[in-house]
């Protein structure tokens, strides 16, 4: 299995405004902390170390493209 880089989560505006609603009157080591849970949770359930690997890579070298 590879990375999935297409769309493919359905009504995205809905998953993005829950997201950050999940957020709001959180302090931001909170909200932070809660982003880290997230990604573990969504990680275990992807569960195949290559894709999240893969997903790894693929944040960090886009943060570091549009960092500063």
């Amino acid at each position: 299995m590879s990375l999935n880089r297409q769309p493919n989560i359905a009504e995205p505006d809905a998953f993005y405004e829950e997201l950050i609603h999940a957020q709001r009157d959180l302090q931001d080591e909170q909200a932070e902390m809660f982003l880290a849970k997230l990604v573990l949770i969504l990680a275990n359930h992807v569960g195949d170390r290559a894709v999240l690997s893969e997903a790894i890579a693929l944040a960090r070298a886009n943060t570091l493209a549009t960092a500063g």
